[in-house]
């Protein structure tokens, strides 16, 4: 298993077991998880810690060059990248975790060409961490100096996945959930309903205190569930660590423009526990309104609207001009009436 480390200026890999090949040049030395009571040729460090209690590991640095090689050693806490891959924080960024819990028992280790060092560490559970999943990492790191007297890191590490005791509360929600239609009208025109697409977006928020990814279902439909339409196969999330949120957007083809549609999303938590097993929660759901109008209907309502507007101001126009002629005509008459009484 492999897992991509974005750092400034390098892209290095967060590798297992076999030599790892930076931006610009060889990484020579690998790392791997120590042989012991956890076991052996594990892919990372997982443990269940009650608070205020401890475990011991460590992690194995070989050197595969040809010259002795110091390696800087220490912990990070982990997040999500926008591209959905697990990243470790840089040294210089402050953790509160997995980063600030577990110690290594030196921040420096030198391994002799074609040998191998083991690096004792632990994982101090202070008594007042909350319960649930934290996620992180513990890393080898080397700075050099490129030709453009940048400092260069390139960093080796293994995920290290810790749950603390207590009570699991794992929790998806489906947030700020939109639909757009595009009434652009792709089907039969002459049709009463000319099809067009619809984008349905929303942010899935991990509200509890377990790394959760989901399935997604995402349907859009008219009132009373009528003229359904399902969108394609979406791509799962990322296993969200607590907090943290992913933006989704989903395209919809070939919705019938059924005046009101609903657009509906579907979460189906997944939860893996320390054996591996995935275990299927509740569906959670969110629903939004968008009005999209038949493209023929729109046209006639439009025409429709377009001639009582003109009759609206036809008539307002008949009556002002028979209420100017009224006037004109009583003016008429009372001129009428005041010459013949100055005549007699």
């Amino acid at each position: 298993m492999r897992i991509a480390l974005v750092l400034a200026a390098v892209v290095a890999a967060l590798s297992l077991g076999t030599p790892a090949l930076a931006a610009d040049g060889d990484v020579t030395w690998t790392v791997r998880t120590a042989s012991n009571s956890y076991g052996a040729d594990r892919s990372s460090y997982t443990y269940a810690v009650n608070a205020g209690a401890k475990a011991s590991d460590a992690l194995v640095v070989a050197n595969h060059g040809t010259a002795p090689i110091t390696l800087a050693v220490y912990s990070a806490d982990g997040y999500t990248t926008g591209e959905g891959q697990l990243d470790l924080l840089t040294a210089d960024k402050k953790s509160v975790a997995i980063g600030a819990w577990v110690h290594a028992s030196a921040a420096k280790v030198t391994v002799p060409a074609g040998a191998s060092a083991e690096v004792p560490f632990t994982v101090d559970v202070p008594a007042n961490a909350t319960p649930g999943d934290y996620v992180g990492g513990i890393l080898t790191s080397l700075t050099q100096a490129s030709q453009e007297t940048i400092n260069v890191e390139r960093r080796l590490g293994i995920k290290i996945k810790l749950r603390v005791g207590g009570d699991l509360v794992p929790g998806l929600a489906v947030e700020d959930l939109k639909v757009q239609f595009d009434g652009s009208p792709e089907g039969s025109v002459a049709g009463a309903f000319g099809k067009g697409d619809a984008t349905v977006s929303y942010t899935i928020r991990n509200t509890g205190n377990a790394v959760e990814s989901a399935r997604q279902h995402v349907s859009i439909a008219g009132p009373f569930g009528w003229l359904r339409t399902d969108a394609g196969t979406i791509d799962s999330p990322p296993e969200l660590l607590p907090g943290e949120s992913w933006t989704v957007t989903v395209p919809v083809h070939d919705v019938s423009p059924a005046v009101l549609l609903s657009a509906t999303a579907t979460l189906t938590p997944l939860l893996t526990d320390a054996s591996g097993s995935t275990t299927s929660l509740d569906p959670v759901t969110a629903t939004a309104r968008v009005w999209a109008f038949p493209w023929p209907l729109t046209v006639l309502l439009a025409v429709v609207i377009a001639l009582v507007t003109a009759g609206v101001i036809l008539t307002r126009r008949r009556r002002a001009t028979r209420r100017k002629r009224e006037d004109e005509r009583v003016r008429e008459a009372v001129a009428e009436a005041l010459r013949e009484k100055a005549t007699t």
